[in-house]
């Protein structure tokens, strides 16, 4: 076994589970999915502490506890649709890969996109799709969704996310400009909407325009 492997093994069983989450295919994907791959190659040696990482474009790569609680919190079946905003390098989106059947994955940087792209490629994932776009205004093409991950923190839910979310979904999201909580949002039968805080977080803020890179 590689020591990447190890350290992905040791990275799940004691910043993971240890920390509450339980989850087996949840855990199972994020024990499959070598973050190492995910991260820049400066910051390689910190793939598996329990810390976010720099990526480019003044974004990050979110720490694996926080990956894993979002991604509990969703609940994702097999036959589920997700929306993603916020790529990244793609590593939020190959455990949900692992997870879902479909993905519509957003990102504002071209730059990003393209790493995420790169990032990806040798997986072979068919289920996700790239979008280049602006987080506030989702994906409407392919809505409505069963889940919806956002990575970067809007001041304000943002209502057009909430319209794209089927009866019955589940979006997951870090809300607040300095102070953020980390949020679970659930559209009822009814289509009234329940909003519960999870904890408080720091993410990067969500960008409003779309970026000429």
């Amino acid at each position: 076994m590689a020591n990447e492997d190890i350290e992905r093994l040791r990275m799940v069983a004691e910043q993971i589970e240890a920390r509450g989450i339980k989850n087996q295919a949840v855990l199972q994907s994020i024990k499959k999915v070598p973050r190492h791959l995910f991260v820049p190659a400066c910051y390689r040696y910190s793939a598996y502490r329990d810390q976010p990482l720099p990526s480019s474009c003044g974004q990050t790569i979110s720490q694996p506890y926080i990956v894993a609680l979002m991604t509990e919190l969703l609940s994702p079946m097999k036959w589920h649709k997700v929306l993603e905003v916020g790529t990244g390098t793609g590593y939020q989106t190959a455990i949900l890969a692992e997870l879902v059947k479909e993905i519509y994955t957003l990102e504002i940087y071209a730059e990003l996109q393209k790493t995420a792209i790169t990032n990806l490629e040798p997986f072979g994932y068919a289920n996700i799709h790239f979008i280049l776009g602006n987080g506030y205004n989702g994906y409407c093409q392919a809505a409505p969704y069963d889940l919806i991950m956002v990575t970067a923190a809007p001041p304000f839910i943002p209502e057009t996310l909430i319209d794209q979310l089927s009866i019955g979904g589940r979006m997951v999201i870090p809300v607040g400009s300095g102070r953020q909580e980390l949020y679970l949002i659930t559209k009822e039968t009814n289509g009234s909407i329940l909003k519960n805080a999870i904890l408080p977080v720091v993410f990067v803020s969500m960008q409003e325009r779309k970026s000429k890179s």
